[in-house]
């Protein structure tokens, strides 16, 4: 989730149209000036951006794959030099109708599209390149935007130079990057705004039942601390109403000095399982950056995840990490980091060097990554 330009906290309240002109002058040297407002072509602006990595995984695995199934997108292919997001897009700002279209490619963009259902016009093939594709329309304090659009869900973006760490973590990789609906964002003053969508589900395009979700945002932007408090209800069951789930997430940065600053996020999530109890899952991490000099900072990260029932992750575990980024900024629009990361699973679910034999690597219940990754944007 590149599909963020910031990090989900609090949505910018969009510049409205400006219409000034001034009366004809009488006479025969009348002349006419009209201030007018930015044309659409003019507020065209194109973007995009090269982010590659090379890991090392101490395990070695034999199918080369970092992470768990269904995560890794950043750095999710081992002992290679690896593509992670290749962007290129044109974006409009509304004043007040405006777009953006945005298409990646590489390993992440694989990873987050490989959960889409099947269907006529939907799937991991047909849109794994679709990174963003929405309309926005904005008039007063309400934006409105419809399509294909980063979630409001989590403290992480998909575009890794906007994170304090290179890979992401477990509550971003199991929590949605995008969804697919209709926003209303509505800004009740400079600092305060509430948010409201309809979806079709959890990171998906393509629906895979009949049922629609709700997600809705109360977040707010001060000039030390930031919060958002963001909430998402529908049924991810394949059969209707066999899955209603509940989440919360809570996500607040502080700037404690100016090169000082910390950010804590929260996640607690349920859901109906058919002929079982509730299925659980929570989590929390804590984030800490330190601007070290002008081109370098260091950031660490802790965190644990917890699903209590395996409907997350795939397995009944507890999922705890360590973080620690070094990075450096040769140039304004050059990010390094350096990286190392280690992973631990009260279950064996990281992938090693030893397979079966059938050849499926036989897993164990630690991982430790060193990554390094380079991005570049316009």
């Amino acid at each position: 989730m590149w599909t963020l330009d910031a990090p989900p906290l609090l949505l910018s309240l969009l510049l409205q149209q400006a219409d000034a002109s001034s009366p004809p002058l009488q006479g025969p040297t009348d002349t006419r000036a009209e201030a007018e407002a930015p044309g659409f072509f003019s507020r065209m602006k194109p973007e995009g951006g090269v982010d590659v990595y090379f890991g090392h995984n101490f395990n070695r695995p034999a199918n080369a794959a970092n992470f768990i199934p269904g995560t890794g997108t950043s750095a999710k292919r081992d002992s290679e030099v690896a593509i992670n997001l290749a962007s290129i897009g044109v974006s409009v700002a509304p004043a007040p109708v405006g777009f953006k279209v945005l298409l990646g490619f590489g390993t992440g963009a694989e990873v987050v599209h490989a959960a889409e259902p099947e269907g006529v016009a939907s799937g991991p093939d047909l849109w794994r390149y679709v990174q963003q594709a929405s309309l926005s329309f904005a008039t007063g304090p309400l934006t409105l935007e419809a399509g294909l659009y980063p979630s409001h869900i989590g403290l992480e973006s998909f575009q890794s130079q906007l994170n304090w760490t290179y890979t992401r973590s477990w509550m971003g990789e199991l929590s949605p990057y995008y969804q697919t609906g209709l926003k209303g964002t509505y800004a009740l003053d400079d600092a305060w705004s509430v948010q409201l969508q309809l979806l079709n589900g959890w990171q998906t395009i393509g629906d895979n039942n009949r049922g629609l979700a709700l997600g809705t945002q109360v977040a707010y932007a001060g000039e030390r601390l930031s919060a958002s408090f963001n909430t998402f209800i529908g049924n991810e069951g394949t059969e209707g109403s066999d899955g209603l789930r509940l989440f919360a997430d809570a996500v607040a940065t502080y700037a404690v000095t100016e090169s000082f600053k910390l950010a804590a996020t929260v996640d607690a999530g349920t859901q109906r399982i058919p002929g079982a109890d509730r299925a659980v899952w929570y989590a929390a991490g804590l984030n800490a950056r330190v601007q070290l000099a002008e081109p370098a900072a260091l950031a660490a990260r802790v965190e644990a995840y917890r699903d209590a029932d395996g409907l997350m992750t795939g397995v009944e575990q507890t999922l705890t990490g360590g973080t620690l980024t070094l990075e450096v900024k040769p140039a304004e629009q050059l990010t390094l980091k350096l990286e190392a990361r280690h992973d631990r699973s009260t279950a064996d679910v990281f992938a090693s060097r030893a397979t079966t034999d059938e050849g499926t690597p036989i897993p164990k219940d630690s991982e430790t990554l060193i990554v390094l990754g380079a991005t570049a944007w316009f």
